[in-house]
């Protein structure tokens, strides 16, 4: 190896998830139908004067060139008109999901660095359930993602950043990649330049001026002449080829949400045992608040129905809480105008607090009506 590259760092086990076509994976869940279409979440341009972006795609769509970030008329140009299906993007109910998927992250680990709503990496190499590898650690939070929200994630798993997050990107969908050390630079020799997080496609330009088309052509070039050519970017770009990184799994220090939910068969179609769960899910959000030494100022409560149409309300406390009184009085406010829902069935019920604050110490007050 190159004597200006620095000592690689073998020792770590990171995992990076990712979800598969997240937002379009939600849109299809809470809608079967769109399933057997080319969904494209973004405005549909035949109703904005040809203007919108592609947020993602389903697998579908992108079988016929869709992408992330291609103008929404690109896209309807490439899919037959009867196929195609655009669904303007929900952003609060993507946030609300993504919490519930982080607080699956936060079981294993707090070494947790999200990098979207979609996108995390974890650090296990020491984590809160044991002596577990870290691929049961994986695959026991992908499967837990899937039994709680019902989508698929891909994972990579590796000694780094780098290699994890092309470990995820390797076998999408529903991917499973494990990279280990001996195999790192066998790896990367075999992907394509633009499959290297960080290669943009001027720098890919260049390099092909180079005749550099694959790690394997990376690896044989001298790091001086990648710093020379690339300044310091060449430098990360010759760490990476020879499989060096060495950043840490920035982990974010505070909880965005905490969150019970659960789905119901045969669905709840009675007002009384909607509201005994609401208040039940108050009182365990209170024991997770504090066993976590948090308060929460914002209530979000989410209900389906069973024809898979899904609400969120949320309600803005006037100060940080961990009263279950005001949480369920806060839910029971968001709930009422929801109560039509009961008519054809709630088939899901959840309740989350977000907006949470450190607290040093606070009394917590008993609910009188506690049931459980």
């Amino acid at each position: 190896m190159d004597r200006l590259l620095p000592k690689n760092n073998t020792q770590r086990k990171i995992i990076h998830l990712d979800m598969d076509a997240f937002y379009a994976s939600v849109e299809m869940r809470d809608n079967p139908a769109l399933a057997n279409k080319a969904l494209i979440i973004g405005q549909d341009p035949r109703q904005t004067n040809g203007h919108g972006v592609v947020a993602t795609a389903n697998y579908v769509a992108r079988q016929y060139g869709v992408h992330s970030a291609m103008s929404t008329m690109k896209a309807l140009k490439l899919v037959p008109e009867s196929e195609i299906e655009f669904v303007k993007p929900n952003f609060e109910k993507y946030r609300v999901i993504s919490a519930q998927i982080h607080e699956l992250m936060y079981e294993l680990t707090d070494q947790v660095e999200s990098v979207a709503l979609d996108e995390a990496y974890l650090d296990v190499t020491k984590n809160k359930l044991g002596s577990y590898s870290a691929l049961e650690l994986a695959i026991k939070l992908q499967k837990n993602i899937f039994k709680k929200v019902h989508l698929n994630s891909s994972f990579g798993i590796s000694y780094n950043k780098l290699l994890a997050k092309m470990g995820s990107e390797y076998a999408k969908p529903f991917g499973r990649t494990i990279i280990l050390p001996q195999e790192a630079k066998d790896f990367l020799a075999l992907r394509k330049i633009s499959d290297f997080p960080g290669i943009g496609k001027k720098t890919q330009e260049q390099l092909h001026s180079f005749s550099v088309e694959t790690g394997a052509d990376l690896q044989k070039l001298e790091v001086d002449f990648l710093i020379k050519h690339f300044k310091k970017m060449g430098y990360v770009i010759a760490q990476h080829a020879h499989g060096i990184d060495l950043r840490p799994v920035a982990s974010q220090r505070k909880r965005k949400s905490i969150g019970v939910e659960r789905t119901f068969e045969p669905n709840i179609y009675n007002q009384d045992q909607a509201l005994t769960l609401i208040r039940n899910y108050s009182n365990q959000l209170v024991e997770k608040l504090v066993e976590k030494n948090f308060s929460a100022q914002t209530v979000v409560i989410k209900i389906r129905n069973n024809n898979f149409e899904t609400v969120t309300r949320r309600m803005k406390l006037k100060k940080a809480s961990r009263d279950p009184i005001e949480f369920f009085q806060s839910a029971k406010a968001l709930f009422t105008p929801l109560e039509y829902f009961l008519k054809d069935g709630i088939r899901l019920l959840g309740l989350t607090v977000t907006d949470l604050t450190d607290t040093n110490y606070e009394e917590v007050k008993l609910d009188l009506f506690k049931t459980r």
